[in-house]
């Protein structure tokens, strides 16, 4: 059974979204004191986080600062606030993905199992655990990626995106592609949710130097190139 952890002020509304997700199988777990957010997280060791922004004390885009800072666990907001600069800002901050208030159940458990399956299959299934790209080492089971600059931590989504790029080194992998791989049903996906997460791996991967062996190819995707094909 998946623990998730629900981070989320609204009584009436976590125990509906709990009573929902109790019926699908889920664990879930609620906050009791909104100033020890991160003791809670470390004592539920959740596999999955839904936050939501507007919460007492600190922020969801503090907490999930917090969480990256010790943890790669999928993290999904769920918010009212519908600006398109508070995506933008969960995604920067390291989120798997966003749900604006109010929702259908339906997107909800979608894009959840779609977040289980696809990192937590994946890391049981893996059978290549390095793979050596552009003179650093890509660790797919303890999504790092290190060479003689350092050494960066990436969030699963981050080091999907990365390895379906690598799997097809010096081939255009389509925009659609990424996202049916991502997030499984692309009706669900904001356009913009796949540009930030790439521009977010690229300034991870800038500070060992590599971010620009990650292209965009306008109208089409992106590509992995190797060393071999810069100039």
């Amino acid at each position: 059974m998946f623990k998730l952890l629900l981070i989320e002020d609204d009584a009436t509304l976590f125990n509906e979204v709990k009573e929902r997700l109790s019926g699908w199988s889920y664990d879930v777990y609620g906050i009791t004191d909104f100033a020890q957010v991160m003791q809670e997280f470390t004592a539920t060791k959740p596999d999955l986080v839904i936050i939501d922004i507007q919460l007492p004390k600190f922020d969801g885009f503090h907490w999930c600062r917090m969480i990256r800072s010790h943890s790669s666990v999928p993290i999904l907001f769920l918010s009212s606030r519908d600006h398109p600069s508070d995506m933008v800002m969960a995604m920067q901050l390291g989120a798997d993905d966003f749900i604006q208030k109010p929702f259908h159940f339906d997107v909800l458990i979608a894009k959840i199992q779609a977040i289980l399956r696809r990192v937590y299959d994946y890391s049981s299934d893996s059978q290549i655990e390095l793979k050596t790209w552009c003179g650093a080492t890509v660790d797919y089971q303890k999504n790092t990626v290190g060479n003689d600059a350092g050494s960066i931590e990436l969030t699963k989504n981050e080091m999907f995106i990365l390895r379906e790029l690598i799997n097809q080194k010096n081939k255009i992998v389509t925009r659609e592609a990424l996202i049916k791989s991502l997030w499984d049903d692309e009706r669900f996906v904001s356009d913009n949710t796949l540009t930030v997460n790439v521009n977010r791996l690229r300034k991870k991967l800038d500070e060992l130097s590599i971010g620009h062996f990650i292209e965009t190819k306008v109208g089409q995707g992106y590509m992995a190139v190797d060393v071999a094909q810069l100039p």
